[in-house]
């Protein structure tokens, strides 16, 4: 079954992730994974190191002649901001040494604290420098691997911004696959124009007083196959799999599938949607996206809608957050590492990412096959048995 690993730190020299699972004959370009990651560094509120981080990616091995080969997939990620100052070769250094600078004020709201409890360290950075968001480098990798292998049965999986703080698309309309080059070339990868310059004007806002944004991001999956999940077990339950996928993503907070807290506050007679028959296409439809596309931990074959919100970050631009240095005891304010305003748009970029991983696992886990050939034999001899 499709399977990955990441390791790295934020400064340190690259970033790696290893796939394993992809079946023989996928074809990949080290493109095809460089606009991804490019997707990932889109969005207005981010800070500079955007402008420089190239995301110069290795093909290492599992890919040959542009194909993938059935073993596992390595591939590294180098940090150009690493090779470019002298002062990460000795911070992030791994030969013995210590640190001149040990952060000791760690930050309410990230992992500093409870991981140098947990860890025993007595310095913030051997926590945050892997704790970091710079982490999703490596799964955007992977999620790229994932579309591609997806695309091969006709899916295909997108985001778009729908809520920055207090700005919200109010618009029932969605983004297709085909609107997402429109999507991406937004700001704030927002679909909805109307909300576009609002969720603009809270992020300036924002920056002003030194602080941060979190938001609200949809992902959209098309041209899902019927029963992907299963009703079977607790723990291989779509709904219950994606939601642990988008929770792991740093800085999310909350998600939802469908209508999710919406339906909660509705009678069962609006909260589900009707089955009717397309005797067209000779296939069942749901009528509405209630449920995002899921029915008993299994997915129905249509739209599948899964939003995240990420809360607004916890390094801000001018700390006013109160702390207490670990060493002296004393109150103080939390350190300042360089940061953004708000992350909310590649953070849908990190969302479908973790989507596409988790649909690909569950597409390999029913379907099966060491070649590419085979899955999609498979899938299609599926889809013609449900008709």
């Amino acid at each position: 079954m499709l399977r990955y690993l990441t390791a790295g730190e934020s400064h340190g020299q690259a970033l790696v992730v290893i796939v394993e699972g992809l079946p023989s004959g996928l074809a990949v370009t080290a493109a095809d994974i460089e606009s991804e990651l490019a997707r990932r560094r889109l969005g207005y509120g981010r800070g500079p190191r955007q402008r420089f981080e190239q995301d110069e990616i290795v093909l290492i091995g599992g890919i040959r002649h542009g194909r993938t080969l059935g073993s596992p997939v390595a591939i590294e990620i180098k940090n150009s901001e690493w090779f470019r100052s002298d002062v990460w070769h000795e911070e992030m250094s791994p030969a013995p040494g210590a640190t001149k600078k040990p952060l000791t004020q760690p930050r309410p709201g990230h992992a500093d604290l409870t991981g140098m409890q947990k860890y025993g360290f007595s310095d913030a950075r051997d926590v945050l420098e892997r704790a970091s968001a710079r982490e999703t480098a490596a799964r955007v990798v992977a999620g790229a691997l994932a579309k591609l292998l997806l695309r091969q049965i006709g899916v295909e999986v997108l985001s778009h911004v729908i809520a920055m703080g207090a700005a919200q698309s109010s618009s029932a309309i969605r983004p297709t696959i085909h609107d997402l080059p429109m999507v991406d070339e937004s700001p704030v990868r927002a679909f909805n124009k109307d909300a576009e310059q609002q969720m603009i004007t809270e992020i300036e806002a924002a920056a002003k007083d030194g602080d941060s944004l979190g938001g609200v991001v949809e992902v959209l999956a098309y041209g899902l196959p019927i029963g992907l999940g299963s009703y079977v077990h607790w723990d291989r339950k779509i709904d219950g799999l994606l939601a642990q996928a988008i929770m792991s993503i740093q800085a999310v907070k909350g998600v939802e599938i469908g209508d999710g807290f919406e339906v909660a506050r509705r009678r069962g007679s609006q909260a589900h949607d009707a089955i009717s028959f397309d005797g067209t296409n000779n296939t069942y439809r749901r009528e509405t996206t209630l449920a995002g596309g899921t029915e008993g931990g299994m997915t129905t074959g249509e739209l599948m809608v899964v939003r995240a919100a990420m809360k607004p970050l916890a390094t801000l631009n001018r700390p006013t957050l109160k702390t207490i240095d670990t060493v002296t005891k004393e109150e103080t304010v939390s350190f300042k590492e360089r940061t953004d305003v708000t992350a909310v748009p590649a953070m849908g970029v990190v969302a479908e990412t973790m989507v596409a991983l988790v649909l690909a696992q569950e597409a390999q886990r029913k379907f099966g096959g060491d070649s590419v050939a085979e899955f999609v034999r498979n899938a299609e001899s599926f889809a013609a048995s449900v008709k």
